[in-house]
């Protein structure tokens, strides 16, 4: 089955050389935790975006708008696909993407798994 984990944060949390450091810090646990991903056989695909000045809105009347418009606190700042065996298992390797201070995790089931 598989899940998009969707890493939602404030990206003010890495603005500085704080945040910097901060980066760093969550980078590194990233690869490891792609490492432990691979080590467990997990079939997992991810990447992250860039900042929210980068995005466009298109709507449906096809207008393209700068910026994502998101109603949040938080920006969706990348994602993992994971093909694990269920919804628990999803939450469970959820649990482990490193996060700056807020952050959350959005586990959402894809393909067949959406019925």
């Amino acid at each position: 089955m598989k899940y998009m984990l969707l890493i939602y944060e404030t990206e003010a949390h890495y603005a500085g050389e704080a945040g910097q450091t901060l980066l760093a810090d969550v980078i590194a646990g990233h690869m490891r935790f792609t490492e432990e991903l691979q080590a467990a056989g997990v079939d997992w695909s991810g990447s992250e975006l860039a900042p929210t000045g980068s995005a466009s809105t298109l709507t449906q009347d096809g207008v393209v708008h700068d910026g994502p418009f998101a109603e949040t606190h938080e920006q969706l700042g990348g994602f993992y696909l994971v093909d694990v065996a269920d919804h628990a298992a999803a939450v469970d390797w959820a649990r482990k993407i490193p996060l700056s201070p807020g952050g959350k995790i959005e586990i959402r089931p894809t393909g067949d798994n959406c019925g």
